[in-house]
């Protein structure tokens, strides 16, 4: 057994509030195989993946934090979903469904869906297989689940994912429930003495990053901005996805990164798209997340950035520069070591408090002041060179989650010579994501005409 960490028993508690899973998704060249034979074939990759052959046991006292231990295989992680039309646009209802679930990481914190004989699809094939793999995002951040599914997707996993960190020693460690609980009770004083010390600290930290900030040594913090029409109510009513499939060349722009493009392109067609609505803004951000060097012990290594997206400027190539200047500070203050010590608070504070905290969490309200409009992920998921039932995998796509005050997602992922951009919209907030999807088309369009 393992003890989660700090930050990924946040994910876990909030799992219990608020859907946050991911859901990564493969489009394959159509396979001959029967189901059972592509069920099999997961179920055998399956063995070799750590991290899918455990589930979550909660402490009932609280006074230990939840801890992964081993579990036999469920069939019921290894879903074929049949639809009455297998189309494109069949498919992507089902897969706005299927975002609106969330897995029990305590019975089980993955699942695999999978489609057969799609048709109309971006790929070139006349039917693809596409599979979805959802996983709680308290068992990996973004890169752990990419690996995962290259695992799962790759002849011959073993290379993959035979590793000797503390997760993959731990499931066969064996401690038992009573003395971790019997732990935590002892152990209680001395973190929250842990906890006081580190928050000295953390204050110090916080006041010498200020002065850092005030002397130019540091770049400022973001701004912030008011809620738009993105950003609210704090239910979401419902979920669709749209996907625009490219060539990777579409974001090969000389002195910017694929994500520095994305977000010019979402730049300009979101302030375009509300311009459309009669609600054109001052301003408008992204809120980013940036992985982090990995921690011992914690899945969950990354920061959220708020990037500015330069509205102001109507250049495309200007603006583009001026996004992937603003990424590049927020990424610089971001890594700041100084920033650690706040992360160093968490690390030790005891399970009780970071619960009440997460329970406390105003997730169901929208703040005065957001880090962005919209969230936007960006991760490169390696070389095409996946397969599933003998067949070639064409394009990849992910589908961050929408909340209270996020509505309007966008997940930007390579494979290969492909990068894909997929939206996660709420239909009571974007009710016209085909008309959204064409501003965002265009607008890539424009910044290769013009940027490159």
């Amino acid at each position: 057994m393992i003890s989660l960490a700090p930050p990924d028993a946040t994910m876990y508690w909030l799992s219990r509030r608020t859907r946050n899973d991911q859901f990564l998704l493969y489009c394959f060249a159509e396979s001959g195989w029967q189901d059972a034979a592509l069920r099999d074939a997961i179920a055998r990759r399956r063995t070799g993946i750590p991290e899918l052959r455990v589930r979550l046991r909660a402490d009932p006292t609280g006074l230990a934090y939840p801890v992964w231990v081993p579990c036999e295989p469920d069939p019921e992680q290894i879903v074929t979903h049949e639809l009455d039309r297998p189309q494109w646009p069949d498919l992507l209802v089902a897969l706005g469904e299927l975002l609106g679930t969330g897995v029990d990481a305590e019975r089980c914190p993955w699942r695999l869906h999978i489609f057969r004989g799609i048709r109309d699809s971006p790929a070139p094939d006349q039917r693809v297989t596409v599979a979805v793999l959802q996983i709680s995002h308290a068992l990996v951040d973004g890169r752990g689940a990419s690996r995962i599914a290259r695992a799962l997707f790759t002849e011959s996993p073993a290379d993959e994912s035979a590793r000797s960190d503390d997760q993959a020693t731990a499931v066969t460690a064996g401690l038992s429930a009573t003395r971790r609980t019997l732990s935590g009770a002892l152990t209680l004083p001395l973190d929250m003495a842990r906890t006081v010390r580190r928050g000295f600290a953390a204050g110090r930290a916080r006041s010498e990053l200020a002065e850092l900030t005030a002397n130019g040594r540091v770049p400022e913090p973001p701004p912030g901005y008011p809620p738009g029409p993105l950003n609210g109510p704090a239910e979401v009513a419902g979920h669709q996805v749209r996907m625009l499939v490219c060539p990777a060349a579409e974001f090969a722009r000389p002195g910017l990164s694929v994500t520095a493009v994305g977000l010019t392109a979402i730049s300009l067609a979101l302030q375009r798209y509300l311009a459309g609505r009669g609600a054109e803004p001052d301003g408008l951000g992204a809120q980013v997340p940036m992985a982090v060097p990995p921690r011992p012990g914690v899945q969950n290594n990354y920061r959220s950035l708020g990037v500015d997206l330069a509205i102001g400027e109507d250049d495309p190539a200007r603006r583009a520069a001026a996004i992937a200047a603003e990424l590049a500070v927020r990424r610089e203050r971001a890594g700041h070591p100084l920033l650690e010590a706040q992360d160093a608070v968490t690390a030790v504070l005891p399970p009780l408090l970071l619960r009440r905290d997460v329970r406390g969490y105003p997730i169901d309200s929208v703040p005065a002041k957001i880090t962005g409009h919209t969230v936007v992920s960006s991760v490169n998921r390696g070389a095409a060179d996946l397969t599933f039932g003998a067949q070639p995998v064409r394009f990849t796509g992910g589908f961050p989650a929408l909340g209270a005050v996020m509505h309007l997602t966008h997940g930007i992922h390579g494979l290969g010579e492909t990068v894909t951009l997929s939206l996660h919209a709420d239909p009571g907030v974007v009710p016209d994501l085909d008309t959204y999807a064409r501003h965002l088309r265009e607008a890539l369009r424009e910044i290769g005409g013009r940027a490159g």
